[in-house]
């Protein structure tokens, strides 16, 4: 199957209007932030994206991505790689405002910009950054650090110094 690129951006009005539907792929070269969060990134993302109207006349567009990354595992510094998948469901809006009410909870906003397109390449790679995990770990069983290896021992107190009021207590008690 020939790997089909997907336009960085678009009209998401007219692509509506069209009822367009992209399926192809993106290259991860283009996706700096990405690539600086992670180790390796595989060569190609998977886009599936749809645009058109709903019911209330909005247009909108949702699809999924889907990549694999390799990552560091916090707990043993050895690389895990993790598929990636986002779904997205978004509504582009001329100028974000907070009392927009007229959008559905369902939709994500996404700004376009003076010329009616939005840039899918950043909205795609926003996703793919928060679909990361916030910690990642291999399975406990997959971790080349054992579990007697992740207890740390006790820590031992604090010496204990003099207390800095003992001096005050100790004026109040010659007053007396």
């Amino acid at each position: 199957m020939q790997k089909v690129k997907i336009p960085h951006t678009v009209d998401p009005a007219k692509s509506a209007m069209k009822r367009s539907d992209y399926r192809g792929v993106i290259s991860s070269k283009d996706l700096d932030r990405l690539n600086e969060a992670v180790v390796r990134c595989d060569e190609w993302v998977n886009v599936e994206v749809q645009f058109e109207k709903d019911a209330q006349g909005l247009t909108v567009f949702h699809g999924h991505l889907d990549t694999h990354v390799t990552l560091i595992c916090q707990r043993c510094n050895g690389e895990l790689t993790r598929p990636l998948h986002s779904d997205f469901f978004f509504s582009p809006v001329q100028g974000l405002s907070e009392d927009d009410e007229a959008l559905p909870e369902a939709y994500e906003p996404v700004e376009v910009n003076d010329h009616g397109e939005v840039n899918l390449l950043q909205i795609f790679e926003d996703e793919l950054i928060i679909s990361l995990p916030i910690v990642a770990l291999h399975a406990e069983e997959d971790c080349n650090v054992s579990k007697d290896d992740m207890t740390f021992g006790k820590i031992d107190p604090e010496n204990e110094r003099p207390n800095p009021f003992a001096v005050l207590k100790e004026l109040k008690r010659d007053q007396e």
